[in-house]
C-alpha cells in the first residue's frame, strides 16, 4: 500500500501527503454517521410527538412516505457535500480525525469533484454499510473508494499546526514571508546523496546571513550561492531572477536541515 502521496507542482516543488487509509476513514464515517443517526432520531421524535402526522403516514399515505424517504436521503447526501464543500474538504468526522479532501494534483477538491465522489457513496454504500468502499479503500494503492476514483480526489491526512510560543527568528520569519513548508522535497533522492557537509555549512551560512543583510547584498551574496549549490541540488533551470533563487535555495535548506543537524 501507498502510504504518501507526492506531487510534483510546475514550481519543482515536491509537495507530500500522508494518504488516509481504512481505519482513519472508518472512523471519521463512523463519527458522521452517529451524527446523521442523532439527527434522524430527532426527526422521528418530532413526528412521534405529532400524532396527527404520524397517523396520516400510517393510514396508507405513500406518497407521504416517499416524501419523508427522498427527505431523509437528501439529509444524508447533502451532509457530506455541504460540509466538504463549505469546510474545505472535511466533515465533522473528518474534522475530528484531522483528515481533508483533496485534489489528485493536491489542490482544493473542486465543488464539482465533491458532488461526484459523494453521488456515488450510493455505490459505495451497497450492499450493507460501505461494505463496497471500505473493501476498496482496502485494496486499492491510493486508499480511494469509487467516489474518489471518479471525482478524482484522494484523502489525507492533514499536518497539525503548532503554534511557537517563543519569538521568530530572522531565518524563520524568511521562511514564512516565502510560504514554504517542512514537507516539500525539493531536492531528488539521487542530489542529496551528492550533499557534502561542506555544501550543507554554505547553505546554512546562507541563510542565516541573508536576512540581515542590504538588499543589493542580499542579490549578490544569493548569486555567488545559487551558482555553486543550486547546480549541485538539481534546482537550476536558468532562473536570473535573485528573489526565486533565495526562494530555491531556503527550500532546499529546510529539506536538508534535518536530516544534517541529525547527523552534526
Amino acid at each position: 500500500m501507498q502510504e504518501r502521496w507526492k506531487v510534483k507542482t510546475p514550481e519543482h516543488v515536491t509537495l507530500n501527503f500522508q494518504l488516509a487509509g481504512l481505519g482513519s476513514r472508518g472512523a471519521a464515517q463512523i463519527v458522521d454517521s452517529i451524527l446523521l443517526g442523532l439527527l434522524y432520531s430527532g426527526m422521528i421524535a418530532l413526528l412521534l410527538f405529532t400524532e396527527n402526522h404520524l397517523n396520516f403516514m400510517l393510514e396508507g399515505r405513500g406518497w407521504v412516505i416517499a416524501f419523508v424517504i427522498l427527505i431523509l436521503f437528501g439529509i444524508q447526501w447533502g451532509y457530506f457535500f455541504l460540509f466538504e464543500w463549505l469546510s474545505g474538504g472535511k466533515t465533522l468526522g473528518k474534522m475530528l480525525l484531522g483528515l481533508r479532501v483533496v485534489k489528485e494534483d493536491g489542490g482544493k477538491a473542486t465543488v464539482l469533484s465533491i458532488l461526484i465522489r459523494n453521488l456515488l457513496r450510493i455505490i459505495d454504500m451497497l450492499p450493507f454499510y460501505y461494505l463496497i468502499g471500505m473493501l476498496m479503500v482496502f485494496f486499492h494503492p491510493q486508499h480511494k473508494r469509487l467516489g474518489d476514483l471518479v471525482g478524482g480526489t484522494i484523502v489525507i491526512h492533514e499536518r497539525k499546526k503548532q503554534r511557537s510560543k517563543k519569538k521568530q527568528t530572522l531565518v524563520e520569519k524568511e521562511i514564512e514571508n516565502r510560504d514554504l513548508k517542512s514537507d516539500q522535497q525539493v531536492v531528488g533522492d539521487w542530489e542529496r546523496q551528492n550533499v557534502t557537509k561542506k555544501d550543507w555549512n554554505l547553505l546554512k551560512t546562507y541563510v542565516h546571513r541573508y536576512p540581515t543583510l542590504k538588499p543589493t547584498e542580499q542579490d549578490t551574496m544569493t548569486r555567488e550561492v545559487a551558482e555553486i549549490l543550486l547546480p549541485k541540488l538539481g534546482l537550476e533551470d536558468g532562473t536570473k531572477s535573485e528573489d526565486e533563487l533565495a526562494t530555491r535555495l531556503y527550500a532546499a535548506y529546510i529539506d536538508l536541515k534535518e536530516e544534517w543537524e541529525f547527523q552534526l
